[in-house]
């Protein structure tokens, strides 16, 4: 039984994968329209940005006046060998001087558009690390230490991309003034829950409605202020007194020849996930959301699966868990949701045929080859007989361990998408 189920929950998690596949949505996006210009620039940042540029370079061909695309490390290209595009390798999660060279390059291209051309923006998740400048005030390591505290911090993608606009002189809106009054048009593959245009990518042409008291407040909330480098305390304090300019507001006139446009989100793949499962003669249930703590995220999870009395039941849910990291194991918060739910599961479920997986849409989850794992109500009975007691995995963060040693891994290499995480849970 619990191979069978395991073989639903992947086949499920793939179909959704197939759904925001980033070159038929980009390909579908042109088909709808983009505006009129005989000169076109391209800048294409984040993890979907090889599949999606390929499609504009071939669908614009001699409009194309020059291309930047910058990718995830370790990436194959597929892109035409052609001198107008430029590809930049840049690093994720944390910035490095390959993403400030990357942000370099762009403006550089961008400085050659004229007000009667277009500018078209690919854009996807992963963009806000793989595409920095900060300030010249702020050097580009305490920077990244700032972002790594943060990371482990447990912060939400708002309060995230919040501190890092603000850290900026590309992010919130501000790409659009390399662009010369150029008409922008982006393309933006959503990995945010809700869509939110300010925070995708941290908004690069999307007008930003946060302050550097916001930013400010979260490094407060998030117990990181007074460990944060002067340099950074120091700048968002002169920000915050009127003395930085802010992030454009949306009455911002560069706006007005500006269109941002959604072509896939974690909706577009649940959705998907949805039909695959009534395909598979599940009825369904998406009244989750994957947000929080992880931990609490994976426990009311249980909760709710060992809760429903129907038999072929699939819950689906979207998001994106966080994760207060304190100790020293291996993991990402898939695996982290993934555990606290088998932990769960072990003492509530019994016996019944309940299988889950948790996700990551990218097939990356935290710093492993994994993209998430399996829970089952047997997983922690499983480990233990293997030697790993489940409650220090969890206090440790080693939830990839806990998951390789039973097999529950789920891998499958890079996707070359990204809509945050998906949870699939079965009742068979």
């Amino acid at each position: 039984m619990r191979r069978d189920m395991r073989d639903d929950l992947e086949r499920i998690f793939r179909a959704a994968i197939e759904a925001v596949d980033p070159a038929r949505l980009t390909a579908r996006a042109l088909e709808a329209g983009i505006p009129a210009a005989a000169r076109v620039y391209v800048l294409a940042v984040g993890k979907a940005s090889l599949a999606m540029a390929a499609v504009l370079a071939a669908r614009l061909g001699d409009r194309l006046a020059a291309a930047t695309v910058v990718t995830p490390p370790g990436t194959r290209s597929p892109l035409p060998v052609d001198e107008r595009m430029t590809l930049c390798e840049s690093s994720h999660p944390l910035p490095s001087e390959k993403s400030t060279l990357a942000a370099r390059t762009a403006r550089t291209m961008l400085s050659a558009a004229r007000p009667e051309d277009l500018v078209i923006v690919a854009l996807s998740g992963g963009a806000s690390a793989m595409f920095a400048l900060p300030p010249d005030a702020v050097p580009l390591a305490d920077k990244i230490a700032l972002t790594q505290s943060l990371l482990k911090s447990g912060a939400s993608i708002r309060e995230l991309n919040t501190v890092r606009k603000h850290l900026s002189m590309i992010k919130g809106g501000q790409l659009l003034r390399a662009a010369n009054g150029a008409r922008v048009h982006s393309l933006i593959l959503s990995d945010v829950p809700g869509d939110d245009l300010a925070t995708i990518g941290s908004g690069l042409t999307a007008p930003d409605a946060t302050t550097f008291s916001d930013a400010i407040s979260v490094l407060k909330r998030r117990q990181l202020w007074g460990r944060a480098p002067e340099t950074i305390r120091d700048y968002l304090e002169r920000g915050n007194a009127g003395q930085v300019a802010e992030t454009p507001r949306p009455d911002d006139p560069m706006f007005a020849r500006v269109t941002n446009v959604i072509i896939g989100s974690n909706r577009t793949a649940l959705d998907a996930a949805e039909t695959a499962a009534r395909d598979l003669g599940y009825a369904i249930d998406r009244s989750q959301e994957l947000r929080g703590e992880a931990n609490d995220l994976g426990r009311a999870l249980a909760i709710h699966l060992a809760g429903i009395s129907e038999e072929r039941k699939c819950v689906i849910a979207g998001g994106e868990p966080a994760v207060t990291v304190r100790g020293s194991g291996k993991g990402g918060r898939a695996q982290q949701t993934a555990l606290a739910m088998a932990i769960e599961l072990a003492r509530i479920a019994g016996d019944r045929a309940i299988a889950a997986l948790v996700a990551g849409t990218d097939g990356i989850d935290g710093p492993t080859e994994a993209a998430g794992a399996f829970a089952f109500p047997d997983s922690v009975a499983r480990a233990q007989a293997a030697g790993i007691d489940p409650e220090t995995a969890l206090s440790r963060n080693d939830s990839y361990n806990f998951f390789s040693s039973i097999g529950d891994l789920f891998i499958t290499g890079v996707t070359g998408t990204n809509v945050a995480d998906i949870f699939i849970g079965l009742i068979g």
